[in-house]
């Protein structure tokens, strides 16, 4: 098993409890009952703010939407809302259990449209009995949402109910129970059929359910190339063919007559139905589907078993049947989830911010397939985390995206608002103007260090002759190295330059699948032509060090210290590296060899990335007690870091000291670095000494010391520590309990672009260094005016 045991190892009982007291709020930080509340998006503490929100402000938007109904979208959140309906007829397997024991659903389903796609949502639960009452009802929300996604309503009402609902209205109406499953099974479809080479007009099909989600499904799967005469749909009482007697229309749409199909014989149980059967969708109830029909299905058959919560055969029954099958269910603890969650967050994202009329065939198709895409790119180590499992790629046991992948949102709703756009049910045109921009605006939902990351990696120009800078990777053989490499190298950021056994790292890229590192630059140091000649070299530079040459060469055989001879030499552009080693052991050799530069001292600067701002902090890992001219050094270094990354730097010399309120020599020190600054670099804007809350406030800033050269209205961006403990305490708090994003440690001062990672970075976080080492190095560049 690749997937976690955690949840099959609950015990129900204890799961039960576990569930009522997450609802309850018991042992929360958030005791109320329940998973949602409402929360105001702007300021309401003065009497201003009371007249602006309410009366008499609110009169002003109102009339502007009376003469121009579109104005709601500007002016309320309806643009951003969406309101989940159910009847409570069809709740997820517990049947027709009513409208108010159906609100724990519901809300849940609120609570993951604003966790995966930041949409607001409402979950309405409707005591309605029929399906007229129900219509009515929903039809007259109109003007409060800008989508409305039904849930759980029983079949075959359910279509009847979109189908009208959809007609009478100007907004997106999404049944996710028809739909949702229709676009995921859909996707995995695709991906499976091209892993066993089967073509999807000659698949042979059993559909096992006659309810809304297996109807839908079989729908979307003609849709996308399935053959109806290669279909067999069963329910309760079997092969549903037209002789059989009373059937809604919706069942008459797959039934087959007097009992006959592509098996050229009479079937009427769903036994006989598998004979032969390439794929299996089953939206059924639990075992239903036997061992026994499993072994007279086609060679390499397609299982999807998607009974909630448990599937139509188990995963360890159905497995020692068929070795040579691909299987799916609905539960997170087995390979392969089709889970709903997939789609419908991202597809109302790309609805609402198109101002889509409906959601058309188009729309849905374009989401199956971009999430088919998605699964054949590499997973990040963040949701491979998630997941408890370190190896999963695109196979038999990943056909379809985790459902706790973030990248869905970039993948689905751009496809979604294209298709609305192609198709003329958009009412605005593509968000944002373009799929460029509409993806600047969605990377920022998922974080402001993507958005942040994204913005400084557009900055990356490629230099004279179009070469790739190379950056050298002393760790060549580490999993998330070679991982961040090929994105790298993919995104033509970087070309890597890989040390250490040759074989090990080429035996780690093809476990790995990365055959494009394969024709990368790899060196073994001791075998290295130019290992004698950097055993000299150290020697040279370390003789009246207590270096000997037999240390000299026992140095050199270390891939961290061939990594910064390497680049002091020349043949390579940046070095990074500390994700097996110690931050210390790490950094010695570059200090050694490259050194500072001239006038500069080494320091480590993190970047915290919050919702609102970028703050950058120094020095959080090298000088424990700086003087006043090396604090000064470090002040500028970080300066220049925020401007080369596209910010404008806004310096604050921190203290417990405001401005000579406090004499001690390390409020002096402070004082003193900031004049040192102001001397030598007049352009960078500075003040100092102050304590932590004036430079991040501007109004304590303009009330207190409207004399400070920082009074501009912002807040201070670059915050220089008076040493390593304050700085190093300081960031670690923030991102722990301030909820800041981290980038780093990036290391200024060195008189080439070294960086260091730390042992607990993911692949993201050493692209994202890596990028910032690029920028580091065509800095370098411009400054001797090599590139524009």
């Amino acid at each position: 098993m690749i997937e976690s045991e955690t949840m099959r190892d609950l015990n129900k009982e204890n799961f039960r409890k576990l569930a009522l007291e997450y609802h309850e709020g018991i042992g929360s930080p958030n005791p109320k009952p329940g998973k949602l509340e409402i929360q105001s998006t702007k300021s309401l503490v003065t009497q201003r703010d009371l007249a602006l929100a309410y009366s008499p402000g609110v009169a002003e938007p109102c009339l502007e939407i009376k003469k121009d109904p579109s104005a709601a979208y500007k002016y309320t959140s309806r643009g951003n809302l969406v309101a989940v309906v159910t009847n409570g007829t069809a709740v997820l397997g517990l049947g027709n259990i009513g409208p108010l024991a159906a609100k724990p659903v519901m809300e849940g389903k609120a609570v993951l449209f604003k966790k995966f796609a930041d949409i607001d949502c409402f979950d309405i639960e409707l005591q309605c009995e029929s399906k007229e009452d129900l219509i009515k009802a929903i039809r007259a929300l109109e003007p409060t949402f800008g989508g409305i996604n039904l849930e759980d309503i029983a079949a075959p009402e359910c279509f009847e109910i979109e189908k009208t609902l959809r007609e009478q209205m100007k907004i997106p109406v999404f049944h996710d129970d028809q739909h949702g499953t229709a676009i995921i099974s859909g996707a995995a479809l695709l991906n499976a059929l091209e892993l066993t080479g089967k073509k999807i007009d000659e698949v042979k099909v059993v559909f096992c359910g006659g309810g809304a989600a297996s109807i839908s499904c079989a729908r979307f799967w003609l849709q996308l190339g399935v053959k109806l005469e290669n279909c067999v749909m069963t329910d309760r009482e079997g092969v549903i063919f037209r002789e059989r007697g009373e059937l809604n229309p919706y069942k008459s749409e797959f039934a087959i007559n007097a009992g006959k199909s592509w098996h050229k014989k009479k079937i009427k149980t769903l036994a006989e139905a598998c004979d032969g059967a390439d794929v299996f969708l089953g939206c059924s109830v639990a075992n239903t589907l036997t061992a026994e029909m499993l072994k007279v299905m086609a060679p390499k058959p397609i299982v999807f078993a998607l009974a909630n919560p448990d599937p139509e055969i188990d995963y360890d029954t159905a497995m020692a049947a068929r070795s040579d099958m691909i299987f799916a269910t609905g539960r997170s603890d087995y390979p392969n989830q089709i889970n709903n969650v997939l789609c419908y967050p991202f597809l109302f994202r790309g609805a609402l911010d198109a101002r889509a009329c409906t959601v058309n065939e188009e729309m849905k198709i374009a989401a199956a397939y971009a999430l088919a895409k998605l699964a054949k790119e590499p997973i990040p180590d963040a949701v491979l985390a998630s997941y408890g499992t370190s190896g999963l790629s695109f196979g038999t046991d990943y056909i379809i995206p985790k459902p706790l992948d973030p990248r869905a949102l970039l993948w689905v709703a751009p496809a979604v608002a294209e298709a609305a756009v192609k198709t003329g049910v958009s009412q605005t045109g593509m968000p944002e103007g373009s799929r460029e921009g509409y993806l600047a605006r969605l990377d920022k939902l998922l974080g402001t260090r993507r958005s942040t990351m994204r913005d400084i990696r557009s900055r990356i120009k490629k230099h004279k002759g179009g070469d790739l800078p190379r950056i050298i990777f002393p760790e060549g053989s580490h999993e998330k190295i070679l991982k961040a490499a090929s994105i790298l190298k993919e995104e033509k950021i970087a070309n890597p330059i890989l040390l250490g056994d040759i074989d090990k790292i080429k035996g780690c890229i093809n476990k790995l699948h990365l055959g494009e590192l394969l024709d990368s630059e790899m060196i073994r140091p001791r075998e290295s032509p130019y290992f004698k000649e950097y055993v000299r070299q150290f020697y040279d530079l370390r003789k009246r060090k207590g270096v000997t040459l037999d240390q000299a060469e026992q140095n050199m055989k270390d891939p961290f210290y061939f990594a910064a001879m390497h680049l002091q030499n020349g043949l390579g552009d940046t070095c990074l590296g500390g994700i097996s080693r110690a931050y210390p052991e790490t950094i010695r050799p570059n200090l050694l060899i490259v050194g500072s530069k001239e006038g500069r001292r080494v320091a480590g600067v993190y970047m915290l990335v919050f919702k609102d701002r970028v703050l950058f902090l120094a020095d959080t890992t090298v000088n424990f007690d700086p003087s006043a001219t090396v604090v000064a050094e470090i002040a500028i270094s970080a300066a220049d870091l925020a401007a080369s990354l596209g910010f404008s730097p806004r310096v604050a010399m921190l203290s417990y000291s405001n401005f000579g309120s406090n004499r001690h020599p390390e409020a002096e020190k402070m004082h003193m670095a900031t004049e040192i600054v102001r001397e030598l670099r007049p352009d960078i804007l500075i003040d100092g000494e102050m304590q932590a809350d004036v430079a991040v406030n501007p109004r304590i800033m303009n009330e207190d010391f409207s004399f400070s050269t920082l009074n501009i209205g912002k807040p201070a961006n670059v915050l220089i520590f008076p040493n390593l403990s304050a700085a190093n305490t300081s960031y670690k708090l923030l991102g722990q309990l301030g909820g800041a994003e981290l980038v780093g440690p990036i290391l200024i001062g060195m008189a080439k672009p070294v960086h260091i990672l730390q042992r607990s970075s993911d692949v993201n976080e050493i692209v994202n260094i890596a990028t910032i080492a690029v920028l580091d190095y065509q800095r370098g560049l411009q400054r001797e005016q090599l590139i524009p």
